[in-house]
């Protein structure tokens, strides 16, 4: 029996609502995910890589408690494993507080598998033609490095209900570098592309070679640049994806879970002001095509919009389902797993302000 027979036969819901009776959540999460990588360096090809790896893990979620189990074999036995371990973190009654996700008809990005768009040569030709490209391009070019890399991860979540969702995630990138060296001073561009959809877009030529130009700009800029002056500086970030920047420096404390164990410093702030007036941050998980948008979590909930702080006042934090049912509120579709083998990340930006 294959493992999509399995997932939706009755000894494995059977086993599901029985394991997870008594939990206040859990769900059995399956996981398929294949990836490979190019990495063209120095002239020449450096390293290729090609990975696969395939699971489940069964979760129970019982008041603040977890219990998690997971295997590379998805089996009848494997699962009967999982389940005693799982069992323990329940109480033994049932909770009426199991709510299933809402159903989405959102489609967010294609299901075709992007390793199978072209093969492996055209992927070394590509790189060789970006290679010799830039170098072509500026005399002051000394050293390229090309990484082409794409995965394709299918997910299947059962929950005890018997409700069935399922989830195909592309993801692709291209990652280009360029090292350019002017009067014995060397800098490097690097740029990259991508998001969830399939290779072809690589394979366009303007679209590289714009990304070539981009990269060799850079360096150039570089290579003028003189040196910023020491201290505090005031810096202006624009909309879009320098995001990320917020992620890395307050995106955590945004989180539930750690408001919930009041060690965030945002904990107690709430409808507070914690910026300027002119900030309003997101965290969206429903842009067409991103990295990091998905159609649902690894819980099962749609993604969503969710403001998380407007005109400077904090609004909403991120939240899983657990979090969520704690602290009474709404889960906002961040319940994101590392892997199968991990139980329970998004786009987050910032919107135009005036400057």
């Amino acid at each position: 029996m294959s493992n999509i027979e399995l997932f939706g036969s009755d000894k494995v819901k059977n086993i599901v609502t029985d394991t997870l009776y008594g939990c206040d959540d859990g769900e059995l999460y399956i996981e398929d995910n294949v990836s490979e990588s190019f990495l063209f360096d120095d002239g020449v090809l450096k390293n290729t890589s090609f990975n696969e790896h395939k699971g489940f893990g069964l979760r129970g979620v019982k008041e603040e408690l977890i219990g998690y189990s997971h295997s590379s074999e998805f089996s009848i036995n494997a699962l009967k494993e999982a389940s005693g371990t799982v069992s323990t973190v329940k109480s033994g009654r049932n909770s009426d507080s199991m709510v299933d996700p809402n159903r989405t008809n959102n489609k967010l990005y294609t299901d075709k598998n992007p390793l199978n768009v072209k093969d492996f040569s055209s992927k070394i030709k590509l790189l060789e033609n970006i290679n010799s490209y830039a170098r072509d391009y500026d005399n002051r070019v000394k050293q390229v490095s090309v990484n082409l890399s794409g995965s394709w991860q299918k997910v299947d979540i059962l929950r005890p209900s018997g409700q069935e969702l399922s989830d195909i995630r592309p993801l692709v990138r291209l990652n280009i570098s360029v090292t350019l060296e002017d009067k014995g001073k060397k800098e490097t561009g690097s740029v990259g592309f991508g998001g969830r959809y399939s290779y072809s877009d690589f394979f366009t030529e303007q679209n590289w070679k714009q990304e070539v130009h981009k990269a060799v700009s850079q360096a150039e800029i570089m290579l003028q640049a003189i040196p910023a002056p020491a201290g505090e500086q005031v810096v202006v970030l624009g909309p879009g994806w320098p995001g990320i920047l917020l992620h890395e420096a307050i995106g955590h404390g945004l989180e539930g879970d750690f408001n919930r164990k009041k060690i965030s410093v945002f904990t107690e702030l709430m409808n507070s002001s914690v910026a300027s007036k002119e900030v309003t941050v997101f965290d969206d998980g429903t842009i067409s095509d991103r990295r990091g948008s998905y159609t649902i979590d690894d819980e099962g909930t749609p993604s969503q919009k969710t403001t998380l702080i407007e005109n400077g006042k904090l609004v909403s934090y991120m939240q899983d389902r657990q979090n969520a049912r704690l602290m009474k509120v709404k889960a906002t579709g961040n319940g994101r797993r590392q892997s199968y083998a991990h139980h329970l990340c998004q786009n987050e930006q910032y919107n135009d302000g005036k400057w």
